[in-house]
């Protein structure tokens, strides 16, 4: 197997998110800093190829506050990525109270909700300061159709779109990232002790296996499959008569 040219990878993903924003007439760009792998390889790319690059922390679930805002911070600090929070806890609260007089908001649609505020954020500062909305989604979960509809699913581009976990975790060592964030669970951070694995229920490790080289056990590959054709429309554009 071919050794990865990471070296090259930053180069032409720097070109490209430096064409994708003077294409856009865009004088910068913002993007969820959530303290995750994800997000810290965006990050860092969009930092190096747009000096005005913003993170924006934005804690809902008491996890945010503690571990996921010091590693987002850790990340932003080497290199030298401008960071802004704000907390949507309040605004989730004032939300799913106001809900609750139409519907009874089930525990999914809650942890959505947090997505699509974080979402709201994001575009609510790009639309103020001219900036592109970063995406921080990965291959592995495209697939799985992890991610939300309408949340964190939401971009103007997405530099790190083709790239699975195991290279995510491969770039970010390659760029000397802090260890908090490769070395910690993933976990997408919508309620308190969510992780992504146990959601899922299967390993980014298995998952990753399947995709890039086509090896699964029988129930994995079911499993993924599974997941797959069912979130086929979070994939493609809305359905439209005509």
């Amino acid at each position: 197997m071919a050794i990865r040219n990471w070296q090259e990878e930053l180069t032409q993903r720097v070109a490209f998110i430096k064409r994708t924003v003077q294409a856009a007439g865009a004088s910068g760009i913002v993007y969820g800093n959530s303290g995750g792998k994800d997000s810290a390889l965006v990050g860092i790319l969009c930092k190096k190829a747009v000096p005005d690059t913003v993170g924006i922390i934005m804690p809902i679930s008491t996890r945010n506050f503690s571990m996921d805002k010091a590693d987002g911070t850790a990340v932003a600090e080497k290199f030298g990525i401008a960071v802004r929070e704000i907390s949507l806890a309040g605004v989730k609260d004032k939300f799913l109270a106001d809900a609750a007089a139409v519907t009874t908001v089930s525990p999914m649609a809650s942890a959505n909700t947090s997505a699509r505020l974080r979402m709201i954020t994001l575009y609510a500062v790009a639309a103020s300061e001219n900036r592109l909305v970063a995406g921080t989604g990965n291959r592995s979960e495209a697939y799985m159709g992890y991610f939300t509809k309408w949340g964190d699913g939401a971009h103007d581009f997405n530099p790190i779109a083709d790239l699975t976990v195991t290279e995510i975790y491969e770039f970010l060592r390659y760029l000397e990232a802090p260890a908090c964030v490769i070395e910690k669970a993933p976990s997408a951070a919508l309620f308190d002790g969510q992780t992504d694995e146990s959601e899922m229920g299967i390993t980014y490790a298995e998952l990753d296996e399947y995709l890039l080289h086509g090896n699964a056990t029988p129930e994995n590959k079911a499993l993924i499959e599974k997941f797959h054709t069912d979130s086929e429309h979070k994939r493609n554009l809305p359905i439209a008569f005509g």
